[in-house]
């Protein structure tokens, strides 16, 4: 009898990947979540509609100001002021102006106008890779707090053949009642455990539909166990995707295209600008005069006399250009440093991962089966016996752990990087084929 409850308790574990579950789950894909988050997001939906605004904000920096008309009685007689034939200068005038800036200037406030919007727009699109790393984030944790319940759920199995062989050996003279007791102690303490990780798999659950814009009570399915990506691209390749897609970096080089032509605008400030007009005076016969009619034609420019306005204001642009240079190498440096530390972390992880599955985890198992096999001839106490199932417990979820967090890593080098790693490994795939 306690041979075959030994047998039973090691093929249990032996068998480290059973679930426990009432009806099979819907297996997510992570690439469909990332997408309905994309699409359902009002974030990212709102970016359509800022961008649109930006683009129209712009198009009116480039515009000339409207043209004025002018309607007026001039040389009018106090004494009479609506006989327009009392007097021959009584003029009924009618005329329009138009400012013209100097040559260029149109065309470099629009480009200011563009490159913040610019600027201003590739700032939002982080949001974008924010919340498709969140997902990603949430999608590995939602798995490893899967796969701790079901490692939890096999341990609970055990336990009760713990507490069977114990109530067995205690039956026949041969174990103490307090194994007993340390036994199903032991497995209350898995009881909390696996409600505070049904609990915590229901919190991301709802952070899960929180980010995917969908009713919080939504139940996650089954996710399957990843693979490790093999990523192909050296730090130095990292770096040249991250300055080619990361948005952030991109916003900061049209911020600084932004600043050089509001220099270029505030060296053309030097330079006036011009108001043109035309009068139309319509005259009636008076006092001998046959009343011919009259028009006025006339240019007029403003005296760029204020100087030092002119020179801070191209002190500003000058002083915004260093700031968001020494900015954009600012963030260059830190997301080098990102990636490097990023990966360095995702290749420890990764070695975990073979050292638990290759040779931890398979020694703690022996070491279990043997513990088992001496508890059940009388060589180990039944503390040493639990101490054996808690290191096998406890390195089967450093295991998954480790799985996870690189997975997590990879999402977020990902998004320091601003591009899906595995989409830039088939296109270096593709383009080493063709050499």
């Amino acid at each position: 009898m306690i041979s075959r409850i030994a047998l039973f308790s090691f093929a249990l574990l032996a068998f480290s990947g059973v679930v426990h579950a009432d009806e099979p789950k819907p297996v997510e894909s992570l690439p469909a979540l990332v997408e309905t988050a994309l699409a359902n997001n009002p974030e990212v939906k709102a970016t359509a509609a800022h961008l649109q605004m930006l683009e129209n904000k712009a198009e009116q920096a480039g515009r000339l100001e409207d043209p004025m008309l002018m309607l007026k009685i001039q040389n009018g007689v106090l004494a009479d002021p609506l006989n327009f034939k009392r007097d021959s200068m009584t003029q009924k005038v009618i005329g329009i102006s138009q400012q013209l800036p100097w040559y260029g200037k149109r065309k470099l406030r629009r480009e200011v106008a563009v490159r913040e919007a610019l600027a201003s727009h590739l700032l939002r699109q982080e949001r974008i890779l924010e919340i498709a790393r969140m997902v990603r984030e949430t999608y590995y944790q939602i798995w490893f707090t899967d796969k701790s319940l079901e490692i939890l759920a096999k341990n609970i199995r055990i336990m009760d053949d713990f507490i069977t062989l114990a109530e067995t050996r205690y039956s026949v003279g041969q174990g103490a009642q307090q194994d007993i007791f340390k036994a199903q102690l032991e497995r209350s303490r898995m009881l909390e455990m696996r409600i505070t990780l049904e609990q915590q798999r229901l919190g991301l659950e709802i952070r899960m539909n929180t980010l995917l814009y969908r009713p919080v009570e939504t139940r996650i399915g089954s996710i399957p166990e990843p693979e490790l990506a093999n990523l192909k691209q050296t730090t130095v390749e990292l770096q040249g995707l991250a300055e080619k897609n990361r948005p952030l970096l991109k916003g900061m080089l049209a911020q600084i295209e932004k600043s050089e032509a509001a220099s270029a605008l505030g060296k053309k400030e030097y330079y006036p600008d011009f108001t043109v007009s035309f009068e139309y005076m319509q005259r009636e016969p008076a006092m001998g005069s046959d009343g011919s009619d009259m028009y006025s034609l006339g240019v007029t420019f403003n005296l760029p006399f204020q100087r030092e306005r002119r020179h801070a204001m191209l002190a500003e642009s000058e002083s915004e250009r260093t700031m968001a240079l020494a900015e954009l190498n600012d963030a260059k440096n830190t997301i080098k440093s990102g990636i490097a530390d990023l990966l360095s972390q995702m290749e420890r992880r990764r070695r975990l991962v073979e050292l638990y599955k290759t040779g931890i985890i398979p020694q703690a198992e022996q070491a279990l089966e043997s513990a088992v096999i001496g508890y059940r001839v009388g060589k180990i106490d039944f503390l040493t016996l639990l101490d054996s199932r808690l290191t096998l417990f406890n390195n089967e979820r450093e295991y998954y752990d480790s799985l996870a967090d690189h997975q997590m890593k990879l999402a977020q080098l990902e998004a320091l990087v601003g591009t899906d790693l595995a989409t830039a490994n088939a296109t270096a795939d593709n383009r080493h084929q063709h050499k």
